[in-house]
């Protein structure tokens, strides 16, 4: 607490894509004390201070029984972190609910990539080439992580093995005979049946059915490692001033679906193998979210992200 405050004009010189933190918070209170960010906890009478890092924080969500000054969202917001309210554990109480994003305002965020978004997204077929490479990118990126991650190679989860190998391939195939996002769709929730079942098979976790309201660990870490990602892909759309609404595969069925289009992009790879491993082994809820931001910062899945919707973005007539 005795370091010297940091001058607000330097809260944003660490780009986004290289911050290291996401918190979730719960039972405290948010406030600005002294020109910083703290959360309040109290324990046996006992208040207690704990500084954040804004200048080096992507996203903070505030769970259950926590609250926020007034003060402390406009040093957030000056720093470009956003904020999300959220249920227990950083997922909603509720299936209904959704997180609540409070994105900083700035008029001062680039119009190259949402101008570059804009010159193709009005034309279906454009923007079903971008989901392609979308769909492309994240199966690469599956092959390349999974091909050298000695800790999930060691759990089972590796290119070298057939099942895998032959499931990513075959989606790999399929993506560029498929004719409209319906199709794509499809293709992509057939793979990511293929790899819940290949974990499962992996973990010895039996009878796994993937359904967003059953409390087992598996379901209840994807549920919550997915909104982690949501984090990563709101993040990374926010600061290259891309709005939600313009997807490319999930916005005939969801508000704000770049988002999901954008998370997509990892949440198979880092997120899934996890929520059976940290399942199978008996772990908190935690203990799987520090994995899961462990592997953020591992396999660099915020400059991913970052890359592949700057390069889709300039594209424009290529596509």
């Amino acid at each position: 607490m005795s370091e010297a405050v940091q001058p607000l004009t330097d809260l944003k010189a660490i780009l986004h894509s290289k911050r290291a933190n996401i918190y979730y918070l719960e039972m405290c209170r948010v406030m600005q004390k002294d020109g910083r960010v703290l959360y309040l906890t109290e324990a046996n009478a006992e208040k207690q201070y704990w500084n954040i890092p804004i200048a080096n924080t992507t996203v903070i969500l505030l769970g259950t029984g926590t609250s926020i000054t007034q003060a402390a969202v406009r040093m957030l917001a000056s720093a470009g972190v956003l904020i999300g309210f959220c249920g227990g554990g950083g997922t909603p109480l509720f299936s209904g609910n959704a997180i609540e994003w409070l994105s900083p305002q700035s008029e001062y965020r680039p119009t190259e990539y949402i101008q570059g978004w804009m010159s193709f997204w009005f034309d279906e077929n454009k923007r079903l080439s971008a989901a392609k490479i979308f769909q492309q990118h994240r199966l690469k990126y599956m092959q390349r992580i999974w091909g050298k991650d000695k800790e999930l190679n060691a759990e089972g989860f590796t290119t070298d093995d057939q099942d895998i190998g032959q499931a990513i391939n075959q989606s790999i195939k399929t993506i560029e005979q498929c004719n409209t996002v319906t199709e794509l769709l499809l293709k992509e929730a057939q793979l990511t049946k293929n790899l819940y079942k290949i974990a499962s098979n992996r973990t010895k976790i039996s009878n796994f059915t993937r359904q967003h309201d059953n409390t087992d660990d598996a379901n209840v870490f994807l549920n919550h490692g997915n909104y982690l990602a949501y984090g990563l892909a709101a993040t990374t759309l926010w600061v290259l001033g891309i709005p939600h609404g313009f997807a490319v595969m999930h916005g005939k069925s969801r508000r704000g679906a770049l988002v999901f289009d954008v998370a997509d992009l990892v949440k198979d790879t880092l997120i899934l193998p996890w929520a059976f491993i940290c399942a199978k082994e008996g772990a908190t809820e935690q203990q799987f979210r520090q994995q899961c931001l462990q592997n953020f910062t591992q396999h660099k899945a915020l400059d991913f992200m970052f890359d592949t919707v700057k390069e889709i973005s300039q594209m424009g007539d290529q596509l």
